[in-house]
């Protein structure tokens, strides 16, 4: 994946949306067709991708109307219909209506108990062949704050910082509860967040004022006067959950709910795979603190360096469609107001060391 940076001033959504169309219009057409025809090869026709679209695009102009105005701005410089950048923005509402899949992301956060910053890590696992492009992306908010985050073209937000001393990780869940219905992209609810939240209540009260038709789970930390906090907020159509850290101060996430409410409606990654990586990672947590980035990734993957589970390689003999690998990984620093990136997986973190956006 190659990783593109955009620093943009304005804090007129329509006008960012336009800038990002318009410098990367190539990357905007590429990654709707393929998306497009992603969601054909697992069955969703055309017309529940429009009307999934359609109607999640609605949800969001009532929600949050500025990223409606950002998306069809995007569309609008890069010369495609304003309902393909919207499908890509609510590409998990989409997939609502196909089978999981087996792979997807593995995400540890430290909050300190006795003081300092939070230590966290996350990999990003998809598709290579759906995202050969990302894009770090600076922005400041009509209120002043500025954030920078991780994300596809197209979608509003998958992992970031703001000023304020907040960020999130962000995983994919699924729940019986979802369906094609429309709701608020759950990528909206992280861009949300990120741009208005200073605590994690509320980040918790953003997501609970959404209504979702998709299921997901933002893992923020918040850095303070000194204090770290930190929690897992899973989100699904059914209602949504706080999972706090242990009394070590490690909250640990894949793709499965850890709420036991929620978790009896879970329809997600099959849940031996989500719960090895799951497990891995509470194995190798108590390595991970006081770490260098660097050091974290490499503890991440503990004795197995590339072979730990939660490196995952794509399977070429698989179609591409079932093809997952680790394309990022990726760190919070929060009192740097920075994100700490490699495109790759955590031993070749560990190896060539993470950049700072």
């Amino acid at each position: 994946m190659k990783l593109h940076t955009l620093r943009t001033t304005t804090s007129d959504p329509h006008a960012r949306g336009r800038e990002i169309g318009t410098r990367y219009a190539d990357q905007v057409r590429d990654v709707s067709a393929r998306y497009l025809a992603h969601f054909e090869v697992l069955g969703i026709s055309e017309t529940t991708v429009r009307d999934t679209a359609a109607r999640s695009h609605d949800a969001l102009r009532d929600w949050y109307p500025g990223l409606v105005e950002e998306s069809d701005g995007i569309a609008e410089a890069a010369g495609v219909e304003p309902w393909h950048v919207a499908a890509v923005g609510a590409r998990t509402e989409v997939l609502a209506a196909a089978p999981p899949g087996k792979g997807e992301c593995t995400t540890a956060v430290y909050a300190p108990p006795n003081g300092g910053p939070p230590e966290t890590i996350q990999t990003w696992d998809w598709h290579d062949a759906l995202t050969p492009d990302g894009l770090l992306l600076s922005l400041a908010t009509g209120t002043g704050r500025r954030v920078k985050l991780f994300t596809e073209f197209g979608t509003a937000a998958k992992i970031g910082v703001n000023d304020a001393g907040l960020g999130l990780h962000f995983n994919i869940l699924r729940h019986r509860s979802d369906s094609a219905t429309g709701g608020v992209p759950v990528h909206a609810v992280a861009r949300r967040v990120l741009e208005e939240a200073t605590t994690v209540a509320e980040a918790r009260d953003i997501a609970a004022s959404a209504t979702l038709s998709a299921s997901t789970v933002l893992t923020v930390a918040s850095y303070r006067d000194g204090h770290a906090e930190a929690a897992s907020i899973e989100m699904s159509p059914a209602g949504i959950a706080v999972v706090r850290p242990g009394t070590d101060g490690w909250v640990v996430h894949t793709n499965h709910f850890l709420d036991p409410a929620l978790a009896d409606g879970d329809a997600g990654t099959p849940e031996s795979l989500s719960a090895e990586r799951y497990e891995h990672a509470r194995g190798v947590r108590g390595g991970m603190s006081g770490r260098s980035a660097p050091e974290r990734a490499a503890a991440f993957c503990g004795g197995e360096g590339a072979d730990a589970v939660v490196c995952v390689h794509a399977d070429a003999s698989q179609p591409g469609h079932e093809q997952w690998g680790t394309l990022l990984t990726a760190s919070l620093d929060l009192p740097g107001f920075a994100l700490e990136y490699r495109a790759g997986n955590p031993d070749t973190a560990a190896r060539e060391g993470l950049d700072q956006f």
